[in-house]
């Protein structure tokens, strides 16, 4: 759940924000690094892209789902590896 709360807001804090790609950001960088590699755009359906579209219309039901689910499966292994090492 954490997960979900969260990725909007490291979407945010790196710079994919609602109002574009924020200057001087991870994301400014990234995006001229894609930029840079492609010829000139950041090609449609790249990182950059999605990660954009992520943070201007937010995360769909199934990007969502998918987040919730990584973070409780990796709550679960860091659980488990503690309980393993104490």
């Amino acid at each position: 759940g954490l997960a979900v709360v969260l990725a909007p807001v490291a979407l945010g804090a790196a710079g994919f924000t609602a109002a574009g790609i924020a200057a001087n950001s991870v994301a400014a960088g990234m995006m001229a690094s894609a930029a840079t590699a492609s010829g000139g755009g950041v090609l449609a359906g790249s990182t950059v892209a999605v990660l954009q579209l992520a943070g201007v219309a937010g995360l769909s039901g199934s990007t969502t789902a998918v987040v919730a689910g990584v973070g409780g499966a990796v709550g679960w292994l860091t659980a488990t590896a503690a309980g393993l090492t104490s």
